[in-house]
């Protein structure tokens, strides 16, 4: 059986905000990591709040935070941040004008889609669903990252002037439930991350190669 022809599957721009999310968010973990190590607590420091917090007191290696003290991990995560904004507002500019958008939202329609892939991932299904361009977990993951994205963005914003932005700062509950908030996305990319690179490894290695190329050659069944 001959392989399929190579399909055009990602755009230019999708494949340069990609790779520059995939550059910048780390240091910005890591450099949030190094900011979060000068207080490592949430509420007051005569009250803090019982907030679920594994890390409370502790201080994260070495090898995971930037900017080896408090003023060095508050000027890296400043630098990175705002191309980090820059990036999502570009890729959100290009789905909005393209159209692109459509194919990768999440609708309620997209429930019983995104169970029977989550089965054949854990191989409790034989035969891959049907696809279109991303199947219905994907779409969810995409529409929640976004989600997320503008999450992290706006605590941060909130945190980072509370007085300025005293609304935005309210929103969320007041600067440490935003800060709260902030280090809690913080967790979710992690662990968004980690799946995505998994996944992509074990199930479809194929569209790592088209995130690099913007061609796609594989096998799953698809249709529109």
């Amino acid at each position: 059986m001959t392989d399929p022809p190579p399909v055009k599957r990602y755009h230019g721009f999708v494949r340069l905000t990609h790779w520059l999310t995939a550059i910048l968010l780390p240091g910005l973990i890591a450099s949030g990591l190094q900011i979060y190590g000068a207080f490592p607590q949430f509420g007051p420091r005569s009250d803090p709040y019982p907030l679920p917090n594994p890390w409370a007191g502790e201080s994260f290696p070495e090898w995971a935070r930037l900017g080896g003290w408090l003023a060095g991990g508050l000027n890296w995560h400043f630098a990175l941040a705002w191309p980090f904004v820059i990036t999502g507002l570009v890729y959100l500019g290009f789905l909005a004008v393209t159209g692109e958008w459509r194919s990768l939202l999440f609708r309620p329609r997209d429930l019983r889609p995104a169970l029977d892939m989550q089965l054949y991932y854990l191989r409790l299904r034989r035969e891959h669903p049907p696809q279109g361009k991303h199947n219905a977990l994907q779409k969810g993951a995409y529409t929640a990252i976004v989600v997320l994205g503008a999450l992290s963005v706006a605590t941060g914003f909130a945190i980072y002037k509370p007085v300025q932005l005293s609304w935005l700062t309210a929103l969320f509950g007041g600067f440490e439930l935003a800060r709260y908030w902030h280090f809690v996305t913080v967790w979710i990319f992690v662990g968004f991350t980690v799946l995505h690179v998994a996944l992509v490894l074990l199930v479809d290695p194929a569209s790592l190669r088209a995130m690099i190329t913007g061609w796609y050659r594989g096998r799953f069944p698809s249709h529109d």
